[in-house]
């Protein structure tokens, strides 16, 4: 079939859509080949070069090496010279709100309330330009937004990954964000399970301030109505909650209480595991029991290295085309939160490297355990996250954290597939799957860097530009 021009094609996608449509197989009898195309295929194997990739009725057709008797038309047979192909990232905690902060200012300081108003418009745009064809909120303000976004993106009415949305976070009391729901004592909270699992949401999100009682009967209630459960914890342990069921735990090893002088059962400490984090060291005893029955118990761990990012001089580099996304105030909240860290003291943020570099440590050996990690960055724009733009920094800081090119791709695509169960259709780049892919220009399997040169990202089949996705966001990110 022809290249499509603006607006044409898909004939079942809304306008909106077509517009940023370049070429369309999704359709049974419609195909495009890829030629002369790198494969970084998701699995951790070796990148395969000039190869062909076949898209056909929204699968992958075929993949073989490139012959000499094919001829790229720029129709049907497009010469991908230099690109390569990967599977669509899965961003297994991507927020679709903003961390709105009342009169923040440059020296980091704030006023209550902290709201979080949702993106509903350019999150979604703003993921799926950046390559995340799958994505789970982990996590919802507005779950009903989420729910009716999520059909609405399925129903082809507007761009946006494919959504796994989590309930509203489970939070007891000791909640203090005024948009979330403070629960009192297991009944309300498995009546709160049910009630979101009948309106549709496939996630459930365990938050900071919870009883063992609580989160329990949270546990036992999303798996009796087939759900997960994941949680970003603090009054409850690591250990604790891996007892109980839990499937997930956010932020790695960050927010593990269980060595926080004066813990009490059922409190989240002043401290929220920074303490654990300085006295667990990756090599300890508590340390390789604690990893050890995280995997006994099948608990997946999800990074979120962008979110605790800090380089040498406290900040991740600076990117242009992100700052060009957001609306005016929240690009002035940007460089305050930049700012306030670069003058923050040398030595503090000496020992937050440390911390940084220790995380790090711990995710490789919870992998090398055998245990199944997991990729996000938790944008909540704490300074430098972006949707799309943090998950492919993910990508780069598992690489700094020392997997290899190969393996952090696998860890930030298949293994999210895993966890969610859908790794028969999504996460790798294999014949018989959905072409829920992300083109780049040059080589991620030797230069990390290059995820960022995101150029066309294909869901379903159909081939999305992702400079146009990125134009129609500018300056909406932190609006709407």
């Amino acid at each position: 079939m022809p290249a499509l021009p603006q607006g044409v094609g898909s004939p079942s996608a809304s306008p909106e859509l077509r517009r940023f449509i370049k070429f369309d197989a999704s359709g049974s009898n419609d195909e495009i080949r890829l030629l002369h195309i790198r494969v970084v295929d998701g699995t951790g194997g070796v990148a395969k070069q000039n190869q062909t990739v076949t898209i056909r009725g929204g699968k992958i057709a075929d993949i073989y090496d490139t012959t000499s008797s094919e001829q790229a038309d720029g129709k049907t047979a497009l010469d991908m010279t230099g690109r390569t192909v990967l599977p669509g990232l899965i961003g297994m905690h991507d927020h679709l709100f903003y961390v709105a902060r009342a009169l923040d200012n440059a020296e980091h300081t704030s006023t209550f309330p902290t709201v979080l108003p949702q993106m509903t418009y350019s999150a979604p745009r703003l993921y799926l330009a950046n390559g995340v064809t799958t994505a789970r909120t982990t996590g919802s303000m507005e779950p009903y937004t989420d729910l009716n976004l999520r059909d609405a993106i399925e129903a082809l009415q507007i761009p946006g990954p494919h959504l796994d949305v989590t309930g509203p976070y489970i939070q007891g009391e000791g909640n203090r964000f005024l948009q979330m729901h403070t629960l009192h004592g297991p009944e309300e909270t498995r009546k709160m399970i049910d009630y979101w699992a009948d309106q549709g949401v496939t996630s459930f999100k365990a938050y900071t301030n919870l009883t063992r009682a609580e989160l329990k009967a949270a546990i036992d209630e999303a798996h009796a109505r087939g759900r997960k459960i994941t949680g970003h914890l603090c009054s409850v342990t690591y250990p604790e909650a891996a007892e109980m069921g839990i499937d997930n735990l956010e932020h790695g090893f960050v927010v593990n209480t269980q060595l926080d002088p004066g813990k009490q059962p059922d409190v989240c400490p002043a401290t929220a595991g920074t303490a654990t984090q300085k006295l667990m060291a990756p090599d300890s005893a508590e340390a390789t029991a604690l990893i050890a029955l995280l995997v006994q118990h099948h608990v997946a761990l999800t990074s979120t290295l962008p979110v605790e990012e800090v380089d040498g001089i406290g900040n991740p580099p600076l990117r242009q085309r992100a700052l060009d996304m957001l609306s005016p105030q929240a690009r002035e909240t940007y460089l305050y939160e930049r700012n306030a860290q670069m003058t923050s003291r040398r030595d503090i943020y000496q020992r937050y490297q440390a911390l940084f570099k220790r995380e790090e440590e711990f995710e490789r050996r919870f992998v090398d355990a055998g245990g199944l990690l997991l990729a996000g960055p938790d944008p909540t724009s704490d300074g430098h996250i972006i949707p799309g733009f943090g998950d492919q920094r993910e990508v780069e800081l598992l690489v700094d954290a020392g997997f290899s090119p190969l393996e952090a791709v696998k860890i930030a695509t298949l293994n999210g597939a895993i966890y969610l169960g859908k790794a028969d259709r999504l996460g790798s780049v294999v014949v018989g799957k959905n072409a829920d892919l992300m083109i780049v220009r040059g080589d991620p399997s030797a230069k990390i860097e290059d995820i960022e040169n995101t150029e066309w990202v294909v869901q379903d089949g159909r081939v999305l530009d992702s400079a146009g996705l990125l134009d129609s966001v500018k300056g909406s990110y932190g609006l709407y």
